[in-house]
């Protein structure tokens, strides 16, 4: 759920200037003294950014809650939990949805069962299931690969949230049907996963004899004191009137409540007072008050890195993910859903943890949550830039080796949805200097980081210290490591990549939507003339099969683009899009089987010679573009009639 839809686009935080403006080489660039975190001057800081921050990102409300030495130094709500009725978000009596921060919790649960000997993170997870995982690959998955996000799951979003109206179907009955390809060998490349999350929960149901939602109240909420969170959904009657709304935007109309079908990957409903308690547990090695959830070796299992594709990036601990900043370590989780954006982060040797949480998206401009913590760090740990390193002889050759464009391992390969792939492709694009451009990452500015390398492929925002790192594959084939460690790029051939389909796609509708056009403006002017088509009955009839051709492909379209782009995201994550999906589908087998006659019939008027030369080139673009669309069709998997997408 870290994402709206599955065409995520990344934004890295902290600013990045022009190469011209770095520092010269071995003059560093001092930090700032820091600010001492106290309560007050936590509230100062707070007080005066998070308001001007509901009001530029038109945002109803959020929460603030931060902790430090196992208590809490400062929570807050601001803006409103319901705009209408003015109702003020509180710390202790409104419910946020934190998304997949949940997932921390479900981790939590199995590690768990880990330390009581019922669970091993190395074990093939169908021995814990009622079902069988199909074995693509020789490798079976574990509960290590789903808790590190590197299961190789392709990307699901069927039925992730559902109506409020719909029943919601147990979890084993979700997962049979709704079950993933495997597109990657396990252990081998991050790619986040919200069916894998799902698993985990599942397993610790199964493993446990509870209901997954019973189970974390009874293990970990109650234990903590979390008296007003809970998993359950529709949330009880005492719960449901302290559910704060969510919102597109703060000026908008409020969304109903989100059902999430896959509970243990985000459907926790939960206070920041009580969040403030699981925050503290992790920082104190699993303990809260008196309560201990976690044995301390298995909270610091838990934390410890695990295998990362480069040294000098972020890796996945167990579960939470490492977000190291300001030369601190820093692990985390974010959370989103439709409405609902959050993070939370862990600075385990200050014993500091920070939780935010939006009840709306906002304009969408930037990364609100990102701002926050970015300023927040900066205040009380501020980063002192370390002198710029030489730049290194092989940096022209180096920054050309990587260019291209890359493709998120978090995506659909074998459903309608493939199709987006080329259209949130990251583009590596290298400069003169040896410096590289990366398209989206953009500073808070809007404006593209400028990267240089700092070491063997290696590259470091200038005057900033956001890191990218290039490592090839088992394959050779290179990829771009990020810093978010749930997923990386891998760089794509000419076919696939976003240059050459929009431009194919763009050429195909161009042409065909052309030819539709012309027709009735061809039938006014010759009527204004009083001149007649002079076409034989057969040429009419072929010139008839290319317009039919190309209106069924542009119906296509249109309605791809209508599905895809769904106003409201929850009508296509909740499957009420799957009857227009299906319809997709069916006109995109006509379409692309429509190239055979739209071939034939040009080819045959290319052989009128009485025709017009022009008429018949037209004629041959017109069957190029229909062939074009087949192509894009089944190159991208659309015409596959699944609805588990």
């Amino acid at each position: 759920m870290r994402g709206r839809l599955v065409w995520l686009v990344l934004m890295l935080v902290f600013p990045a200037v022009m190469l011209a403006q770095a520092p010269a080489p071995g003059s560093p660039t001092h930090a700032p003294l820091p600010h001492e975190m106290t309560a007050a001057d936590v509230e100062a800081f707070l007080d005066g950014f998070v308001p001007m921050q509901l009001e530029r990102e038109n945002i109803a409300g959020a929460v603030v809650c931060v902790v430090k030495e196992g208590k809490v130094l400062f929570a807050r709500g601001y803006g409103y939990a319901d705009v209408e009725r003015k109702t003020p978000v509180t710390v202790d009596a409104t419910l946020f949805r934190p998304g997949s921060i949940a997932k921390l919790f479900t981790w939590t649960a199995v590690m768990q069962l880990v330390e009581q000997g019922k669970l091993n993170l190395d074990e093939d997870i169908n021995s814990y299931l009622d079902f069988k995982v199909p074995a693509t690959f020789p490798q079976p998955i574990t509960l290590r690969h789903i808790l590190t996000h590197t299961t190789g799951f392709e990307e699901s979003v069927a039925r992730l949230f559902i109506q409020a109206d719909v029943p919601i179907v147990p979890l084993g009955q979700y997962l049979r049907m709704h079950m993933p390809r495997r597109i990657f060998p396990p252990g081998t490349t991050p790619a986040y996963s919200n069916y894998g999350a799902t698993l985990a929960g599942y397993i610790v149901e199964r493993v446990s004899g509870r209901p997954f939602d019973v189970y974390v109240a009874e293990q970990i909420l109650k234990p903590l004191g979390m008296t007003r969170s809970s998993f359950s959904q529709p949330l009880n009657a005492e719960l449901q009137p302290m559910m704060s709304k969510g919102y597109a935007t703060g000026s908008g109309k409020p969304h109903p409540f989100e059902v999430v079908q896959a509970s243990p990957a985000g459907s926790l409903s939960t206070t920041a007072a009580d969040l403030a308690h699981f925050m503290i547990a992790h920082l104190q090695e699993g303990r809260y008050e008196n309560t201990q959830i976690l044995k301390p070796e298995t909270a610091r299992q838990m934390h410890a890195r695990q295998a990362g594709l480069s040294p000098a990036m972020n890796a996945m601990a167990l579960g939470f993910y490492e977000e190291s900043r300001n030369g601190r370590r820093i692990i985390g989780h974010g959370g989103d859903t439709i409405v609902f954006h959050s993070d939370l982060h862990l600075m385990l040797d200050a014993g500091v943890g920070f939780y935010v949480s939006y009840n709306s998206a906002g304009k969408g401009e930037l990364s609100p949550r990102s701002a926050l913590w970015s300023h927040f760090i900066d205040r009380y740990f501020p980063w002192e830039m370390p002198p710029e390193t030489a730049v290194p002889a092989t940096a022209v050759a180096d920054s050309r080796s990587v260019a291209g464009y890359y493709l998120s391992s978090r995506r659909s390969e074998g459903t309608f949805l493939r199709a987006t792939n080329p259209f949130g492709e990251a583009h590596v694009a290298p400069q003169k200097d040896g410096t590289l451009k990366v398209e989206p990452f953009k500073d808070f500015k809007g404006e593209l980081k400028v990267w240089h390398e700092t070491g063997p492929l290696v590259y470091r925002a200038v005057e900033g210290q956001d890191r990218i790192a290039f490592v090839p594959d088992r394959n050779g084939r290179m990829q771009l490591v990020i810093g978010f460690p749930a997923l990386i790029f891998q760089r794509v051939s000419l076919l696939d990549s976003g240059p050459f389909n929009t431009a194919l796609l763009a050429f195909s509708i161009g042409m065909m939507g052309l030819s539709l056009l012309l027709l009735p403006v061809a039938a006014v002017i010759r009527g204004h003339y009083h001149v007649r088509l002079e076409l034989t009955s057969p040429q009419r009839g072929l010139r008839r099969i290319l317009r039919i051709v190309c209106a069924i492909d542009m119906a296509f379209m249109v309605l791809f683009m209508v599905v895809v782009a769904a106003p409201n995201p929850l009508e296509l994550l909740s499957g009420k899009l799957d009857l227009w999906i299906r319809l997709l589908q069916v006109l995109g087998v006509i379409g692309a089987l429509g190239a055979l006659p739209a071939i034939y019939a040009a080819l045959r008027l290319w052989r009128e010679r009485d025709l017009w030369i022009w008429g018949r080139v037209f004629d041959l673009l017109v069957m190029l573009a229909a062939v074009g669309f087949t192509w894009f069709v089944v190159h991208w998997n659309v015409i596959n009639f699944s609805l588990n997408y």
